[in-house]
This record gives C-alpha cells, structure tokens and sequence, in this order.
C-alpha cells in the first residue's frame, strides 16, 4: 500500500476512535449515567491528530504502540452487558486498523526504504 493511502486510513481511523470514545463515555453507554471521567482516555489520542494529518512519522511510531492500550481496553471491555460490550468491538476493529495502518506508514517511509540516488 502507498504511504499516502496509509496517511488517509491512519487519520480516518483516529479521529473515528476519538468520536468513538467521547461519545461512548460521554452519551451512548458511560460507565457513571450522566458521563464519565473516561472520556478523559482520548487526550492522548488528541495529542497524536496533528502529527497523523500531516504525516509525521514519528508520530506514526509512538501512535502503533500507543493504540495498543485502546486495543487492550477494548478486548476487556466485550464482555460488558448491552450497548457498551458492541462498542468494545468497534474500539478493538478500529485500534487493530490503525495499529497496522500506522506500523505500515512507519514501515513504508523509513529513510532505509526510500529509493537511493
């Protein structure tokens, strides 16, 4: 895959995680009713946008091995009654799509796999 097919799905798949994670410990199944303080869980996430959009790879790096902790929350999480346990699910598809996306993307741009002049 081209890098910059990568960059788009990478990006997508971030800022679909972040909604995911407000609107589920916010709005759609928090632990606490009336929110919680895990949404709290996406600020680390926020620090990775600007990186990610404009195809930093190192941030590309840092986010492969971050994303792995929402991978875990999620895997944990499927067996939660209701609403929240199908959200888990749609946290662990997305973390493992950005999991490859950006491990790709870091792959693909080393400066020891850029063609030499």
């Amino acid at each position: 895959m081209s890098p910059r097919l990568l960059s788009l799905i990478s990006s997508v798949t971030l800022l679909s995680l972040i909604a995911l994670c407000v609107l589920w410990e916010v709005w759609l199944a928090p632990l606490r009713p009336g929110g919680s303080w895990m949404m709290l869980k996406v600020l680390p996430l926020m620090l990775a946008v600007f990186g990610i959009l404009r195809g930093k790879r190192y941030t590309y790096q840092w986010m492969s091995m971050l994303v792995l902790l929402y991978l875990t929350e999620g895997v944990l999480r499927t067996n939660d009654a209701g609403l929240s346990g199908t959200l888990a699910y749609i946290e662990v598809a997305l973390s493992i799509v950005l999991f490859l996306s950006t491990m790709f993307y870091a792959r693909n741009t080393a400066p020891s796999r850029q063609p030499q002049d």
